[in-house]
Order: C-alpha cells, then sequence, then structure tokens
C-alpha cells in the first residue's frame, strides 16, 4: 500500500493539545493518523538563513518534517505572492490584491526550495498530496526534477471566475503548474466550474465529463488529469463526543452562567477581511433595531483570533471591528446586558465546542469562502433534542451541502437580520428536523470520506508523468 504524503505550507503543531479549531490542520492530520506518512511543510520559524535538510520528528506512524523560511522568502512568498495576491484574488477582492514580480519570483523560489528538499524521503510509490494555494508549482518543481509520483492537490480557498483570474499577470503559469498535477480537487462545483471554464476558454484546452460526482478529464498544456469537486469535511463523530462532554466543563458552565438565561448568537471566524465580520456586526445592530424585543435578551459573541497582524488589510478590520462594537454597545448595552462580546483571541476546540453546544444561533456568513468548517463543526456541536440554528452565508462552501441552515446574503444587512429573528424564534421541531437533514450530510461525508475519496481518484487517475 503506497504511503500517503501531505505537503501543505504550515505543519500542524505535534503538541496537539495546544491546537486550536478547525480548518486545513484538523482535517489533515484526521487523515494523516488512518493512513501513516509524511506531513511536509513549513516549520512556521523565519530565520537568517533556512537549514540544508528539513526537521524530522516522528510521531507514532506519521512523520512531521518541516524547514524553516528564510526573512526573505517569507515576505515575498507567504506575505507577498500567498496572502497578498493569491488570496485576496481567490476571494474575488480585486481592489486589495497586490501584484509584484519580486514576489511572484519568491513564491517560485520557495516552491522550488521545498520540492528539492522533500524529493530525497520520497519513496518510489509515495502519493504526494499538495494542499492550498501556497503550493500551487510544487508538482510543477518536482517533475522538472525527475520525480515520477502520483501527486494530488486540493485548494482549500475559492477557485475564482476567469473573469477575475485574468487580472493575475501570470495566470496562466499559474494554471499549467495546476495542470502538472494528476487530480486537482476544489471543494465545491461552483469553484470545479470555474477552473473548467478557464481550461475551455482561455487554455483552449479539453474537458470531459467523466459522469455524475466524477468530475471531468482535462487535457491541457500537455498534460492528462482528473478536476473534480471534494467537499472538506470534519471528524463528525469524535466532536459530537467532544461537544457532549464540553456542555459541563468549567468554561462552558462560566458562559452560561453569564448569560442568565439569554440567548446567546455565536460566530467563530479568523481575523479576515473574507469572513463578512463588519457585515455581521451591522445585521446583529439591526436585529436590535428592527426587532427590539430582542434587547437585552439576546448577546452576541464573536471570537475572531488574530491574523496576519502585521498586514495593514488585517490592522484596518481590527480597528473596524473595534469600533463598530464599541459604537453598538455604547447605543443599546444596560448595566447588566453587553450585546456584544468580541474576543480577539483564541480558545481550544474543547472550549469552543462547549460554546457552540449552548448557542441558539450559529452565524456564519463570510463574503467568500472556501468551505468553512466552523459551519459543520458548529452543527455537530448542538444538542438533538434542542439544536441551535444555523445561520449561513450562501457565499460560504458549505452552503452547497447544508441547505437545511438558514441560507443569507451576507451584503443584505436587513434579511440577515430577519434570518436571525427567525432563527431565534424557531419552533422546536424544525430546529431538530434542520439539525437532522445536516448531521445526515456530516456523517455520510465526514472527514475520513473526503480523504478516501480523494486517494481513491488520485490512484485512478491517469498516470500522466
Amino acid at each position: 500500500m503506497s504511503r500517503l504524503v501531505v505537503v501543505s505550507n504550515r505543519v500542524a503543531p505535534i503538541d496537539e493539545g495546544k491546537q486550536s479549531a478547525g480548518g486545513l490542520a484538523v482535517a489533515v492530520l484526521a487523515a494523516l493518523k488512518k493512513t501513516g506518512g509524511i506531513w511536509f511543510g513549513w516549520s512556521g520559524d523565519v530565520v537568517a538563513a533556512p537549514p540544508s535538510a528539513p526537521s524530522l520528528t516522528p510521531v507514532g506512524r506519521l512523520t512531521y518534517a518541516t524547514l524553516d523560511l528564510a526573512k526573505r522568502d517569507y515576505e515575498e512568498y507567504y506575505n507577498g505572492y500567498a496572502n497578498s495576491t493569491l488570496w485576496p484574488l481567490f476571494h474575488f477582492r480585486l481592489g486589495l490584491t497586490n501584484f509584484s514580480r519580486r514576489n511572484y519570483a519568491g513564491y517560485q523560489r520557495v516552491n522550488s526550495l521545498f520540492a528539492s528538499k522533500l524529493a530525497p524521503l520520497l519513496e518510489p510509490d509515495d502519493m504526494v498530496w499538495v494542499h492550498d494555494y501556497h503550493l500551487i508549482p510544487f508538482a510543477e518543481q518536482l517533475r522538472m526534477i525527475g520525480m515520477k509520483h502520483r501527486m494530488g492537490f486540493f485548494l482549500h480557498t475559492p477557485f475564482p471566475a476567469p473573469e477575475i483570474l485574468v487580472a493575475l499577470p501570470n495566470h496562466e503559469d499559474l494554471v499549467r503548474a495546476l495542470c502538472a498535477y494528476d487530480v486537482v480537487g476544489f471543494h465545491t462545483l461552483c469553484d470545479l466550474r470555474c477552473f473548467i471554464n478557464y481550461i475551455r476558454f482561455e487554455a483552449r484546452g479539453t474537458v470531459t465529463d467523466r459522469g455524475p460526482g466524477e468530475g471531468y478529464y482535462i487535457k491541457a498544456f500537455g498534460r492528462t488529469l482528473v478536476a473534480r469537486s471534494f467537499p472538506i469535511s470534519i471528524d463528525t463523530e469524535p466532536l459530537v463526543a467532544l461537544a457532549a462532554q464540553a456542555a459541563n466543563t468549567r468554561q462552558t458552565e462560566r458562559l452560561r452562567d453569564s448569560l442568565v438565561g439569554r440567548d446567546l448568537i455565536i460566530g467563530v471566524d479568523r481575523l479576515d477581511y473574507s469572513k463578512g465580520l463588519p457585515q455581521r456586526f451591522e445585521s446583529f445592530h439591526c436585529l436590535l433595531e428592527n426587532y427590539p424585543a430582542n434587547r437585552g435578551h439576546v448577546s452576541f459573541l464573536q471570537i475572531a483570533p488574530p491574523s496576519r497582524s502585521d498586514v495593514p488589510e488585517y490592522i484596518a478590520i481590527r480597528k473596524e471591528l473595534e469600533t463598530l462594537s464599541g459604537h453598538i454597545n455604547g447605543r443599546f448595552a444596560e448595566f447588566d446586558w453587553v450585546p456584544i462580546r468580541y474576543l480577539n483571541k483564541s480558545f481550544t476546540r474543547r472550549s469552543l465546542a462547549g460554546f457552540f453546544r449552548v448557542s441558539k444561533v450559529g452565524l456564519v456568513t463570510p463574503l467568500r469562502d472556501g468551505m468553512n468548517l466552523v459551519a459543520k463543526e458548529y452543527v455537530a456541536c448542538q444538542d438533538p433534542e434542542d439544536p441551535g440554528v444555523l445561520v449561513l452565508s450562501r457565499f460560504a462552501g458549505a452552503a452547497e451541502e447544508l441547505d437545511s441552515a438558514l441560507i443569507v446574503n451576507p451584503y443584505d444587512i436587513e434579511s440577515v437580520a430577519d434570518a436571525l429573528q427567525r432563527a431565534l424564534t424557531m419552533p422546536l421541531e424544525e430546529r431538530k428536523q434542520r439539525h437532522a437533514d445536516m448531521m445526515g450530510v456530516l456523517r455520510r461525508n465526514d472527514i475520513s470520506v473526503w480523504r478516501e475519496n480523494f486517494v481513491t481518484a488520485l490512484t485512478r487517475a491517469p498516470y500522466d508523468s
């Protein structure tokens, strides 16, 4: 049986007890625990000069292989091209996208460096599974140095429409690099369609439908590959069990006691402009204005751990949220009630599971998101006998699967407020039915199914190395 070699920009903390909730780290770690193999990527450290070989740490059936980054590489590859160019572009935010030839060269340089350091660790039958926008050129770089392994790529962000992607000066090079993989996976059918449309109308490639749920054969840039949607999910049953246990922890009891019988709306997001947090605060403001019976009876807890705190756009959104929360609290607060509890800090998965459990509404309203695992985590953490209601942006990838949530347009502030009111007043039987429908989805497609689907697709894909 082939080993699985996972490559991602960051490698999850080896001390799992300190690991925060959600995202690539939780998903990939759950997958690798079932297969064994290597997890390769950046250590998170920035140094004067990177070491000549990766640091190897065996943990059970896994080996963590990590490299430090030189300061120049960090600035050009990570802060520069990955997060100032690709991240905003892939989230449809052209106005925030910064183009720089130097950053693009740094992006290619680091991908080449990583490929050269992984190559000696590979065994002939290994399958390489590369993750996310930081590492799009990785397979192309491996193939340039003679590696002929099966290679797959999964994109954890949205994929932009061709009309947006072509604004990127090196868009053709980027898509050519994607075609160096044997399988390219996306969260949603919408993202897949955007990629297919680029192949058809920009690259003039050939696209052949493989049948329902099987994606497409792509012939472009001299390569044959499979492109398909693989909606990522969560480790459902362990999270259900964790939430049931966390319902009675000290932190959860403290939160419950502080509410004094009030209803709680919760949001948990990285502090990022793609998450729609200012619009979310405005929607809660609108709820209190338009439905005054909620004043003094509903609190909104927004947890937003800091992200890329040295980037100007992130400094600006932090200040905007602090101003908005201060304005709303100043407008509505009473001596014994504060409408918004805005926490710019991280919590453990266990703590968040308990917080989700006691929340009557989960508010997940990104302006554009790849999947948004928090939406799925909120559903899994609910008490099936008295579940909360998920209010979910139509622009989150999870909306394709969790259609029993209250689906909203986050740009429509008043409609989101209406959905919040509906969620707060929804009858128990309707809440239970919606929750049961969404749990059916999460149990049919959990993290192990996602992994197995991708690895099976990679095993069966045309081997065009």
